[in-house]
């Protein structure tokens, strides 16, 4: 890491520790609402959940919350922020490289996903446990891979919109869905058909299904999972052109 990206990443870490937004978005909300939903459905073995624990069907889905809170909220309203009050003017009058800085947001998005993704899982273990990890590779492939396409989504969202009240609107608003029909919501098997056919081309849907499928044994989820790498591949590809220009 060059000396220009590690100031900036611990920079912008220390500024990330102090904002609401992140601590309520990122930290504070996929926990919460995790320990309530995952205790609506009860602790036994369900159908509506693939014949496993609820608690532990959002257990695992709630990892999938966090990357999208991050890549859809967090990082967009950072990045339009700072190109609104001029921040990405004076760090390149400063003489940091503009690609210096996209990669430093990479670097801050993925390392707060990782820290808030352990923090969830620390506050599961007394409440509902951590369900076995049926394929390890996978699940990990499938979190290191989404986390990499929300994250780039997320620098690319910010570097499009013109102001942070926009980016927070635009991000909320896709949040929102994502979240209640992607991963956090109810389970695909008692969703209607029209509701069905929309979560399933959502890119949290199929982030969800690479994780929680491989996490819980109900399914490898090869397809959700190629289908993940083409996305953050093209996010990461997309965001990078845009930030150097």
């Amino acid at each position: 890491m060059s000396t220009a990206v590690g100031r900036l990443v611990r920079a912008e870490l220390k500024l990330m520790t102090r904002d609401p937004l992140v601590l309520t978005f990122v930290f504070a909300f996929p926990v919460v609402t995790m320990l309530i939903i995952g205790g609506s459905f009860g602790t036994e073995p369900d159908p509506a959940f693939a014949g496993v624990n609820p608690a532990h069907w959002y257990v695992a889905s709630y990892l999938t919350v966090v990357i999208a809170a991050t890549g859809l909220v967090m990082l967009p309203v950072h990045l339009a922020s700072y190109r609104e009050r001029g921040v990405l003017r004076r760090f390149a009058v400063a003489g940091f490289p503009r690609w210096s800085f996209a990669i430093a947001q990479l670097v801050v998005g993925l390392l707060t996903t990782a820290v808030a993704c352990a923090l969830l899982l620390i506050v599961a273990v007394p409440v509902y446990g951590i369900p076995a990890v049926h394929d390890t590779w996978r699940v990990g492939a499938a979190l290191a891979l989404g986390a990499l396409g929300f994250v780039s989504l997320g620098v690319l969202l910010g570097t499009l919109l013109p102001s942070a009240r926009a980016a927070q609107a635009v991000g909320l608003l896709l949040f929102f869905p994502s979240f209640l029909l992607g991963a956090g919501g109810p389970p695909p098997n008692v969703m209607g058909s029209a509701l069905r056919t929309i979560a399933d081309r959502l890119p949290l849907t199929l982030v969800t299904n690479a994780v929680r499928g491989p996490w819980l044994g109900v399914g490898n989820a090869s397809g959700s999972l190629l289908a993940v790498a083409i996305l953050a591949a093209a996010a990461t590809v997309v965001a990078a052109r845009r930030a150097v220009l």
